[in-house]
């Protein structure tokens, strides 16, 4: 029941389609495009933390690491088509250009890695506008992939669950490690001390 209300939900998102939002949601579900956003938000954390930016680095390339290949390990354990690779759909999937992407689809690699990236820079950032901005800009990006005809909702909600737990505890992981650190930095200082 749920798989066919998902699939219905599926067919009115992605049978709403124009030729301008057409164009729109390919170009916001490209990963090029994004690259100045990624770039601001480096540049954001290393003026904010200083010091402590490499060390976040580390753990930013862990995150984006984990939620990338996590998604891909999900979809080769679920084994889910995607909506453009159903053969009951094929005749009404709304496709653009014809681009369709791997066999499976669940969960969303787009929908997991934007919301990792959502979920890890707005706790580093901490501004209520960011937060609220970078949760809809990954929302946006989760949804251009159902309108595009490669991904059902499921496979989206799961993989924004999935990344937004990522990055949650990539910055908890980062929180306790700075933490052990600090600790320690006293006791440091007095058997370094001359």
């Amino acid at each position: 029941m749920l798989e066919r209300f998902d699939q219905q939900l599926f067919l009115f998102i992605n049978s709403a389609n124009s030729p301008f939002f057409d164009q729109v949601m390919h170009t916001i579900s490209g990963k090029l495009i994004w690259v100045p956003l990624y770039l601001a938000i480096l540049i954001f954390l290393g003026v904010k933390y200083k010091r402590k930016f490499l060390i976040i680095l580390i753990f930013i390339i862990v995150a984006a690491t984990l939620a990338d290949q996590s998604s891909v390990i999900v979809k080769n354990i679920f084994h889910r088509l995607r909506p453009c690779h159903e053969p009951s759909l094929l005749a009404i999937v709304h496709l653009l250009n014809g681009e369709c992407g791997g066999i499976y689809g669940f969960v969303s690699s787009h929908a997991t890695n934007s919301f990792d990236v959502a979920l890890l820079s707005l706790s580093f950032i901490k501004k209520r506008w960011y937060s609220i901005s970078i949760i809809l800009w990954a929302g946006i990006i989760s949804y251009s992939r159902v309108y595009l005809g490669v991904h059902y909702p499921a496979d989206v909600i799961f993989g924004a669950l999935l990344g937004s737990f990522i990055g949650w505890s990539i910055y908890r992981l980062y929180v306790l490690t700075d933490n052990n650190i600090l600790k320690f930095k006293p006791y440091f200082n007095t058997t370094l001390a001359p």
